[in-house]
């Protein structure tokens, strides 16, 4: 097999953050007796005579939320001008007769703060989390984060819920991962036996895939950097802040000193973390070889509803790197503190983020601050790279389970798709719904986390279908569940269009001779959308 090489690049760097305060609007909430048959556009609800009174009003946008997860009932929000009386609005809609209630959106506070803002000392360096437009090294865009403040005051995490790190180790003894490295229940230390008949002895805290030993210590910074993105402690008044501040963290060396890895220490460690379980696991690292081998791995991984949180890698290409574009992933890009694809990286001119019709989501990536993996007081050095990037879907997916440890796969892919911030880039990349560039979207953690419990709604309602089998040899099916008419189109992975086929078959037969290869099927229907990856072989 041949090693794959991973590309990161450390330097110093200093950023002063100031507060952000939001501008508080005039918002009308209310529930229908009868709820309208057509989805909100723009500012009208869908039913005829409330939006007539709104237009009166100047009613500038109306959003539909639906009322936990799998209820067919919704509350809809309506957004006015600050000027407007909104006392008279509610009088005049409860007179229609058309309305369970309206009432004001009414504001309350997080002990004086808009979410929840940690003390970690070096907090206002950590532009992906909180972005206040004042990063210097590159332009900067107030809101061009993953809204980390605001998401933990919904969840802080779970320690149930353990993440794998499959990447060079970790320091372990670093005191911003005090209580969170993950101890195998299963092993005694130090008495020289395999006691939980793994066929490893003493992995006590993980595994080294590298040099097959019971110690996972990171030699060469990568590892210890993405860790501390995940899971570094928050808001004890030191370092930084990982996204998820409760998970246990789980180990796993499979990149050695040279930043090189086998295929085989990487299926080695994602079967490892799935019998020990790992609910989410972060792959950043990459091959450019397919392989049956990471394949299977990760329909293993599938089988036992365990994420997988892997980067796209920083060629700035769109030929598929593995295991990103193995069907059954969340393969994750990079974005710019402008919430631009990052092309070039800061360290290389002719690096970028990687793009295809495997693509995912993406997420801040460049320039990302973590811990030092030879000190303990460090905190001047920062990454860059799609590497950087997935750790913050993983650490994302692991506060999903923390709200919710009954969710599947497909649930936390889902959600943290459907609440992904689309269009918020290069408009010449970023268009409206998934496109090969910013796959669904930059991930918002608010959204995912206030989506999850029912308070909010994705702009791009999904569709839901499946391909069956997949992977396929020729012959697969589409099968959907919505009716109406659909419009099916199938990439390759160079983003040209291979195939395309409108119909109003819930289930299509399909043989459309493709190659053997990577593809994303897309269906559109009205303005519902949905994608998924096909592997012919």
């Amino acid at each position: 097999m041949l090693k794959q090489l991973l590309f990161a690049v450390f330097a110093c760097l200093t950023i002063h953050a100031q507060a952000q305060t939001l501008k508080p609007q005039t918002r009308l909430v209310l529930q229908f007796k009868t709820t309208p048959t057509s989805a909100p556009r723009a500012a009208r609800t869908g039913n005829d005579q409330i939006d007539q009174i709104h237009a009166r009003y100047g009613a500038l946008q109306a959003e539909r939320f639906q009322m936990g997860k799998g209820s067919r009932q919704y509350f809809y929000v309506v957004i006015f001008p600050e000027t407007i009386d909104l006392q008279s609005v509610i009088q005049e809609d409860l007179k229609t007769g058309a309305l369970e209630y309206a009432e004001p959106d009414h504001v309350g506070s997080c002990a004086g703060v808009q979410g929840l803002k940690p003390n970690d000392t070096n907090y206002a360096k950590q532009w992906s989390l909180n972005n206040n437009g004042t990063f210097s090294q590159l332009p900067a865009k107030i809101g061009a984060d993953i809204d980390m403040e605001n998401a933990w005051a919904i969840e802080t995490g779970d320690a149930s819920i353990i993440v794998a790190i499959i990447d060079s180790g970790a320091k372990l003894d670093h005191p911003e991962f005090s209580g969170r490295i993950w101890v195998n229940p299963g092993e005694i230390a130090g008495n020289g036996l395999d006691d939980d008949a793994d066929g490893k002895i003493d992995d006590v805290n993980g595994w080294d895939f590298a040099y097959n030993d019971n110690t996972a210590t990171d030699d060469l910074g990568h590892g210890t950097n993405v860790a501390g993105i995940i899971g570094a402690n928050g808001n004890n008044n030191q370092g930084y802040a990982g996204v998820d501040w409760q998970c246990k963290l789980m180990i796993l060396k499979a990149i050695d000193v040279n930043n090189f890895g086998y295929y085989t220490w990487w299926a080695d460690a994602m079967y490892y973390a799935i019998d020990h379980g790992a609910r989410v696991i972060n792959m950043s690292l990459g091959g450019s070889s397919s392989s049956t081998l990471l394949q299977n791995a990760v329909n293993y991984a599938v089988q036992h509803n365990v994420i997988i949180s892997v980067s796209m890698m920083n060629f700035n290409t769109g030929a598929p790197y593995y295991p990103a574009a193995i069907p059954g992933v969340i393969a994750v890009g990079s974005t710019n503190p402008d919430d631009k694809r990052t092309h070039p990286f800061f360290w290389d001119a002719t690096s970028g983020s990687n793009y295809g019709n495997h693509i995912s989501v993406v997420a801040p990536g460049n320039y990302i601050y973590g811990l030092h993996y030879q000190s303990n007081t460090n905190y001047n050095t920062y990454w860059g790279g799609t590497s950087q990037a997935a750790p913050h879907v993983a650490g994302l997916a692991a506060l999903l389970l923390a709200q919710n440890p009954n969710r599947n796969l497909s649930d936390v892919r889902s959600i943290i798709e459907n609440t992904a911030e689309d269009k918020v880039g290069d408009p010449a990349e970023d268009v409206a719904g998934w496109d090969q560039y910013y796959g669904h979207g930059r991930i918002n953690a608010f959204k995912a986390l206030s989506a999850a419990s029912g308070v909010f709604a994705a702009e791009q309602p999904q569709l839901t279908f499946a391909v069956l089998p997949n992977p396929a040899r020729q012959s697969f099916k589409l099968v959907r569940t919505e009716s109406g008419s659909a419009v099916y189109t199938i990439f390759n992975m160079y983003g040209q269009q291979v195939y395309e086929v409108k119909t109003e078959a819930a289930v299509l037969d399909l043989r459309p001779n493709l190659a053997p290869g990577l593809y994303q099927v897309v269906v559109k229907s009205g303005n519902r959308f949905g994608s998924t990856k096909l592997l012919i072989q």
